[in-house]
């Protein structure tokens, strides 16, 4: 039985705060601060992941102590810090270990993690894109959109997730727009786009593409929230792929008329016990940690999903696996509550009705 691990990273600081007392006392910068000194460690044990098949498999969570703000800007230091973790992973006794959230973006996308590991590394991020655009796509349905006949628009289109996010949607939807921090990266994407059957355009700016967007795939690496309540059409759907979220906590507030949706958010067969909260229900996770889970599962112990670049045929690989071994959505959650089926219809009427002038 081969077994996984998945390195984890406080989201922001008060999720230090929840580990440690005295950090709810202390300004984000002293947290930060504190961080740089302490050393990754052993979370927990992760047991009970069952597949269809009868194939077991058990792991653990590492904790690599950074922020997102540290991972992004910390350099070789930060990925020195995931390596460190890795080799945690590796001396527990993991096959394959997952890289986790902003610990999948240093290092080239997880390349120098796995050159310096003699265990095997993925970060997720193929099974954590095919989710998105299932769950984009179903939620859509729900709101009364025809893909078909749909625009979409993909934030942070230049990533890796965004742009396989891109490449799956081409032939889904009428339109995609591509947004991104740089038009000449943003056109290559569009290149490889077109002629999948959607029309394509690019965007440096959001409010542009976000004006006829019926549904929104967003998964950027912004610090901060992008997406605010004035911005999304109404009746659209918006899938947040991104952690920390994209989509600001005002959109549930202030927006009744749309539906938010978390990506990736996947139900775990068999009993499974992680041993530790996260936040979300019990045996539920990330698909980046389903796809380390699945990885295991079928033995696949190699480089997966690293690099810059995803490959369209291993994304819709991890969907079939997710079938085989019986991971699946796990219905729709946003800003850390399930999104009911009676909801999705509340807001479907809402917007109907702006549509017809009764709102």
């Amino acid at each position: 039985m081969a077994k996984f691990a998945f390195i984890i990273h406080p989201l922001d600081v008060s999720d230090v705060a929840r580990k440690y007392k005295f950090a709810r006392y202390m300004s984000p910068g002293m947290v930060e601060s504190i961080l740089r000194f302490v050393k990754p460690s052993m979370v927990s044990e992760i047991t009970g992941v069952e597949s269809l098949t009868g194939a077991t498999t058990s792991g653990w969570f590492v904790g690599c102590p950074m922020t997102p703000r540290q991972l992004m800007s910390g350099g070789k230091i930060a990925v020195e810090k995931v390596i460190r973790a890795g080799k945690i992973a590796q001396d527990l006794g993991a096959d394959i270990v997952g890289l986790g959230a902003y610990t999948s973006i240093v290092g080239d996308g997880g390349r120098e993690v796995a050159d310096a590991l003699d265990i095997a590394v993925t970060t997720g991020n193929s099974y954590t894109c095919y989710t998105a655009v299932e769950g984009a796509l179903k939620a859509a349905e729900m709101m009364g959109i025809v893909p078909k006949k749909a625009t979409a628009a993909v934030l942070g289109a230049t990533g890796s997730i965004g742009r396989a996010c891109a490449l799956i949607l081409a032939d889904k939807v009428a339109h995609i727009a591509l947004v991104g921090r740089r038009l000449d990266r943003l056109e290559e994407v569009g290149d490889e786009v077109r002629g999948r059957g959607a029309t394509v355009a690019s965007h440096t700016g959001m409010t542009a593409a976000m004006r006829d967007a019926d549904i929104v795939i967003t998964v950027t690496s912004a610090l901060e929230a992008v997406v605010e309540p004035e911005q999304i059409k109404s009746g659209a759907v918006v899938c947040d792929v991104a952690r920390p979220r994209d989509v600001s906590v005002a959109v549930a507030q202030k927006r009744d008329d749309v539906l938010v949706i978390e990506g990736g958010v996947v139900a775990v067969p068999g009993p499974v016990n992680f041993h530790f909260n996260f936040g979300f229900p019990p045996r539920t996770s990330y698909a980046c940690m389903a796809e380390t889970m699945m990885l295991a599962l079928e033995g696949r112990i190699e480089d997966y999903s690293i690099g810059r670049d995803l490959d369209a045929e291993k994304v819709a690989e991890t969907g079939r696996w997710a079938a085989k071994h019986g991971f699946k959505l796990a219905g729709f959650r946003a800003f850390e509550h399930a999104v009911s089926e009676e909801e999705i219809a509340r807001r479907r009427e809402r917007a109907e009705a702006i549509k017809a002038g009764r709102g």
